[in-house]
């Protein structure tokens, strides 16, 4: 596949994108459309839509990837996505109600009304730190495919691939928001579902395999292992670590994430968001299941063919194996069907956390929920300028990342995510839990900034502290709970609250 072939399909692909935004915000680009969407999406759309959003490049290509990895990962991934159902169903029962009880525009709008004006500027700006730094992290995955593949043989520079991505982005999400996201995901996801099931046919085709054959050939292979109860101490595949962690990553990525509830919120009603929530919890194991299988026959079909994981500086990327095979060993058509899959997979996650990071601080930080600020004739410019200025961040953010990463792309947000997402965990629970209690609210951020310090001491020294233990994604409970204890020690006895 030659690398004018691939930009021209990025460049229809991308032109389509744009289509559709013109189209959605022709007659409406007002705040209340980016932001909510007008509170009238279709359920199935955000259910739909959300499965390309909550995937992204990293689970196309990084956990394909990984089920070969020398670490002898294999299908053990798929023991934390039942952790993150069990977590998806958790928010669709707890917090989304409470979402919907409050009206809220964002969700830490709740921790201002329960804990306090600090709380609540601490939570939105985790939120925006996080968000900013893993979508970035995701997007710098596909980038580093393209720039390998496409614009090193164009003599592209990698910053100028990064900035053409992101004004890519920009162009058809700035207008209409949320509204556009909600059709342009579902598009994307479609191209996502669609790949996943051509690739394994594709790669199936190439084995001579026929699919019952396929499933029976990796089922034998040593790749399929999904249940691992060895080593609780010193393993960190253990099933109830990987259990525990995909819930509680779940619940703060997902539940206390302004992205992914932004969607849910645009629903006309509760019971319609958790409509949307059951059924892509549903559609969201079973895709992953078949992500890992795409792993598997990817790793038969290189030890059949003498392929070998692509090394970049003298180490192996076995995220880059999936791209690799794509690209040059298989036909033109699965390469096509590849490349459509991983731009729709990233750029769905992208766009999305563009509008919502943009929603955030529009709302949380400008107050453009407010009533004395709704007519205020540049809230709409005011709001172009902070979408602006994400893209730029996140630019910037890519550019650091390409030179200081040397890890697993999956497991470097996975890892900071314990230690970005932890404090919220523990700011929703002492709302949710402790309701006769109230905080010292200026001391919240200083408690918001030590948790994550300790989680990485304690994660750091976990050797002297307990043993051969070894923490892998529980260590977003520590953090959560340190930071529960923590808000326990400033606080005291209040009357109870309904909220």
């Amino acid at each position: 596949m030659q690398p004018l072939t691939i930009l021209s399909i990025i460049i229809v692909y991308f032109g389509i994108l744009i289509l559709i935004s013109r189209l959605v915000s022709k007659k409406d680009s007002s705040n209340d459309t980016f932001f909510k969407a007008n509170k009238n999406s279709k359920w199935y759309l955000v259910a739909f839509g959300m499965i390309g959003t909550a995937l992204s490049g990293v689970t196309f290509i990084s956990v394909p990837g990984e089920v070969g990895a020398p670490g002898g990962e294999q299908f053990k991934y798929f023991q934390f996505i039942l952790g993150n159902a069990i977590g998806f169903l958790i928010v669709a029962k707890v917090l989304l109600p409470l979402y919907y009880r409050l009206n809220l525009t964002s969700i830490y709008g709740y921790i201002e009304k329960r804990l306090g004006y600090y709380s609540y500027k601490t939570s939105a700006m985790i939120f925006l730190i996080s968000r900013t730094i893993g979508s970035a992290f995701r997007l710098y995955l596909v980038v580093i495919v393209l720039q390998r593949y496409v614009f090193d043989s164009l003599g592209v520079p990698f910053w100028m691939t990064v900035l053409i991505s992101l004004l890519l982005i920009f162009a058809y999400t700035y207008k209409g928001g949320l509204k556009t996201i909600i059709i342009t995901d579902s598009l994307q996801t479609l191209f996502l579902v669609s790949s996943v099931f051509f690739t394994i046919y594709f790669i199936c085709d190439s084995l001579s395999l026929s699919l019952p054959e396929a499933f029976e050939t990796v089922k034998q292979s040593n790749y399929s292992k999904i249940f691992f109860f060895e080593d609780f101490i010193t393993s960190k595949f253990h099933f109830v670590k990987q259990i525990l962690g995909g819930i509680f990553v779940t619940i703060a990525m997902v539940g206390l994430d302004q992205d992914l509830m932004q969607k849910n919120l645009s629903c006309k009603n509760i019971g319609e968001a958790q409509k949307n929530m059951f059924t892509f919890t549903g559609i969201f194991v079973i895709i992953n299941l078949f992500f890992l299988g795409v792993g598997a026959l990817l790793y038969i079909y290189a030890n059949n063919n003498g392929i070998d994981v692509p090394m970049v500086d003298g180490k192996p990327r076995t995220d880059l194996l999936f791209p690799e095979i794509a690209f040059n060993h298989l036909t033109l058509i699965p390469s096509v069907v590849f490349l459509l899959g991983l731009t729709a997979a990233t750029f769905a996650t992208t766009d999305s956390a563009l509008t919502a990071l943009t929603t955030s601080f529009c709302v949380d930080f400008l107050g453009m929920d407010k009533e004395q600020n709704a007519g205020k004739t540049n809230a709409v410019r005011t709001r172009h300028f902070v979408h602006i200025s994400f893209s730029v961040l996140m630019f910037l953010v890519i550019i650091i990342f390409n030179t200081i990463n040397d890890a697993s792309v999956v497991s470097m947000i996975f890892r900071i995510a314990s230690y970005t997402y932890g404090p919220l965990l523990g700011l929703y629970s002492f709302g949710l839990f402790m309701k006769n209690r109230s905080v010292k609210d200026k001391l919240v951020p200083f408690i918001c900034i030590a948790s994550p310090l300790l989680t990485l001491f304690i994660s750091m020294n976990s050797s002297l502290f307990f043993g051969d233990y070894v923490f892998d994604n529980e260590l977003i409970i520590i953090n959560g709970l340190i930071t529960l204890l923590l808000l326990l020690s400033i606080s005291k006895k209040q009357l109870s609250t309904d909220l």
